[in-house]
């Protein structure tokens, strides 16, 4: 069989392919993002961000772009493919991985699951089968997640601060004592120089970060840079006014939440609750 002929030479992968349309057309009609703005009534910020890939925007500005471009039903039906190709945030995932490797600090916001850095080797397991893993990849992913966790040992770990919902203390587990080890390893890892755990109780009531993980990265270039993370997909976040807004989002979490001398007292509390493996 020939080799496929490339026609158009733009990008085979759907988000990029999207993004590049987006570009093309408004290059096209020689309008700047201001402009673009102005004449549509959304964000220039949002619109710059689809062009580049970083955020696919919503179905509504999407169709407000095919009607002024005069192009129904063409853009968002690239958006909708592009929504389902998980090789972008995959590949921003691993670059995350990457940057964790050489931060200076790292700063968490955990809705409901501890970070992978403070999993014990049940919890994680547990996790990752409720996530479909299965067999050999299981234990492959579990022997990842905990080697992650030296990251944090040894003279030069950085610096971790994680806020937990109370929900990521009280999710159970179908072993107790798994739950158990996981919220003794929590209190435990509490203690150490260098790592701070804050509770945001239930009581806090709502906050900026009730639906969305967050983790903020300190590198030694003196970049900060975001990763937020729900159960769909993950998004590596590098531009310097959007991190910003995460981050006011956090500090204002973090000032809902209890102290880390409060914390460890919470996580105590929690362990009294959970009884203990039966002696035989």
């Amino acid at each position: 069989m020939p080799a496929r002929r490339v026609v158009t030479g733009r990008s085979q992968q759907p988000r990029k392919r999207f993004a590049e349309e987006l570009r093309l057309l408004r290059n096209a009609r020689g309008e700047s993002l201001r402009e673009l703005s102005e004449r549509l009534g959304w964000d220039a910020s949002t619109l710059g961000k689809m062009e580049s890939g970083t955020n696919l925007g919503s179905p509504e500005v999407v169709e407000a772009l095919d009607s002024h471009y005069g192009t129904p039903g063409l853009l968002l039906a690239l958006w909708e493919v592009a929504m389902g190709d998980n090789s972008q945030f995959r590949e921003q995932y691993r670059r995350y991985m990457d940057l964790e490797a050489e931060a200076l600090s790292l700063w968490h916001y955990a809705v409901s699951a501890p970070p992978g850095l403070l999993q014990t080797p049940a919890y994680a397991r547990e996790a990752l089968t409720a996530g479909g893993l299965l067999g050999e990849e299981l234990d492959q992913q579990v022997e990842a997640r905990m080697g992650r966790r030296k990251l944090l040992e040894g003279k030069g770990a950085p610096k971790f601060r994680a806020i937990l919902s109370e929900a990521v203390l009280r999710t159970q587990l179908r072993a107790p004592q798994s739950r158990r080890e996981q919220l003794e390893h929590l209190a435990e890892v509490s203690e150490r120089p260098g790592i701070t755990l804050h509770v945001l109780p239930f009581s806090a009531g709502p906050h900026p970060l009730m639906n969305t993980s967050m983790m903020f990265l300190r590198l030694p270039d003196a970049r900060t840079v975001a990763y937020t993370e729900n159960d769909v997909r993950g998004e590596l976040i590098e531009e310097i006014g959007s991190v910003e807004e995460l981050q006011h989002a956090y500090d204002s979490v973090r000032d809902l939440a209890l102290s880390p001398a409060e914390s460890q007292k919470f996580i105590t509390r929690m362990l009294e609750e959970v009884p203990c493996e039966p002696s035989t």
